[in-house]
């Protein structure tokens, strides 16, 4: 805890948050969470049982909330209305747990936010007492009006949900962490260790995904390789990097103390 991510006032140990929709079944989803160190992690309200429907095997069971932080989702939803209604729903399933992380879509084909409709529901959730982590573009624009308004966190996309593409965009990135007052995480996008990483070199609070795990041939593996990505990156950021220079001859050991080259008889 020497480095802890603070999100609505709680610290955690883990840069890593992570979904649990996707696997095959909710013994993977455990093994993987548990492989990850996540503390926080993600559950989408419309798809996920959390005791919604009777009967049925409950996430609640295996990822027990004494031990995580759940971030219920409004995955699926494409208006405010959808949105906010689905969260106070969350909301009374949890027993009153206010973390939430919005994100209101715009087109079901490439799943980018719709921020005029995601602007309006963070709005009215935060009057409505809710700490709200949201899913965004990355403009940096949007990003501080979403700040303004009362959200705990900004995450922007690195590049489209479920792609795997990486990060698309490490500069508009960089605008937004460079004026945040609030934690920015990548959500989206990331494909790989090395993609998590990036994200952290550059600056990122922390990294929330899903499919990266969930989709990889070992999920269990892969979220292993993914907590190792996130911790490095982070000691990387911290740690600074060597400025990049072009054609700069610069040896890597000292020069004092060389033995002189022998001058060669005329």
């Amino acid at each position: 805890m020497n480095d802890p991510l603070v999100i609505a006032g709680k610290t955690y140990a883990s840069r890593l948050l992570v979904g649990t929709g996707k696997y095959k079944d909710f013994d993977e989803t455990r093994l993987a969470v548990e492989a990850s160190g996540a503390e926080i992690v993600t559950v989408a309200i419309r798809r996920t049982n959390i005791g919604q429907s009777e009967g049925e095997p409950s996430l609640l069971d295996y990822l027990p909330p004494s031990r995580y932080t759940y971030l219920p989702n409004t995955a699926g939803c494409y208006t405010a209305d959808d949105a906010v209604r689905t969260l106070r729903l969350a909301r009374e399933l949890l027993d009153g747990h206010t973390l939430a992380k919005l994100e209101v879509l715009g087109d079901p084909t490439n799943l980018y936010p719709n921020m005029p409709e995601t602007l309006k529901a963070a709005k009215e959730l935060v009057r409505d007492g809710f700490d709200v982590m949201v899913y965004c573009s990355d403009d940096p624009i949007q990003a501080r009006m979403l700040e303004d308004i009362g959200c705990a966190a900004v995450m922007p996309l690195a590049s489209i949900i479920g792609s795997g593409m990486g990060i698309l965009n490490p500069w508009n990135l960089r605008l937004i962490i460079d004026n945040a007052r609030v934690p920015v995480l990548v959500d989206a996008g990331v494909g790989t260790a090395s993609d998590a990483a990036i994200a952290m070199e550059l600056g990122c609070d922390a990294v929330l995904m899903n499919s990266a795990i969930s989709h990889a041939r070992n999920p269990v593996l892969m979220a292993s390789a993914m907590k190792k990505g996130v911790q490095a990156g982070r000691e990387a950021f911290l740690a600074g990097r060597m400025p990049r220079k072009l054609y700069t001859a610069e040896p890597s050991s000292p020069l004092q103390g060389m033995i002189a080259p022998v001058a060669r008889a005329a």
